[in-house]
């Protein structure tokens, strides 16, 4: 658990949940006439904004083979937790 004081952890973590979300972004601008806002508003109403964010999480497991492979365990565990933190965001939505 030492990987946990690592600055690659931390930075797994942040470039999980930046991907996602610039991967969400795209899908609701491409999908959507509306306004970023408004679309966003009205997913969450309709309880399908934890849809995209799944979908668009799975942006991370090409990131994720690919710090194993160059041996960043560090960085690695930092986006499954990165994961984890969007696990429980769509579980309360």
């Amino acid at each position: 658990m030492e990987f946990i004081k690592s600055r690659q952890f931390y930075f797994g973590i942040i470039t999980s949940l930046l991907w996602t979300s610039a991967l969400a972004i795209i899908i609701v601008e491409v999908q959507s006439q509306a306004d970023l806002r408004q679309t966003l508003l009205e997913l969450l109403k309709e309880y399908n904004l934890g849809g995209i964010i799944a979908l668009s999480s799975l942006v991370n497991i090409p990131i994720f083979l690919f710090a194993l492979r160059k041996e960043k365990i560090p960085f690695a565990a930092g986006l499954v937790a990165g994961c984890f933190l969007l696990f429980l965001v769509q579980f309360f939505l």
